[in-house]
């Protein structure tokens, strides 16, 4: 999915959606040499850039997301929703299917 703006902080994730970036790969190796894209594997590695207010329970309240901007996080291989921004490609999860955060 392709968006006419430019500026991705237009975009504001609903319920408990979380905007994530993945992180790509080095495209050099330790010895310098340039890796081709088409070889290059996805990682599971991405930084939140936005995250809805939460989901609804029972009883109307919002639940608070276990994620927060600028959390770096471990995703699953398959899933989300694309949106490409400019020449970034970003991807919609549900705080449910976001793996793990990272602390480094």
């Amino acid at each position: 999915m392709s968006i006419a703006t430019r500026n991705i902080k237009a975009i504001i994730p609903l319920l408990d959606r979380v905007l994530v970036q993945r992180i790509k790969a080095e495209q050099k190796t330790a010895a310098g040499i340039l890796i081709p894209e088409k070889s290059l594997e996805s990682l599971n590695e991405g930084k939140v850039i936005a995250v809805g207010k939460g989901a609804l329970d029972k009883n109307g309240k919002h639940i608070t997301p276990q994620v927060k901007e600028g959390d770096r996080v471990l995703l699953p291989t398959y899933g989300g929703n694309t949106v490409k921004v400019g020449e970034e490609d970003y991807t919609l999860f549900r705080d449910s299917e976001i793996l793990a955060t990272i602390n480094e």
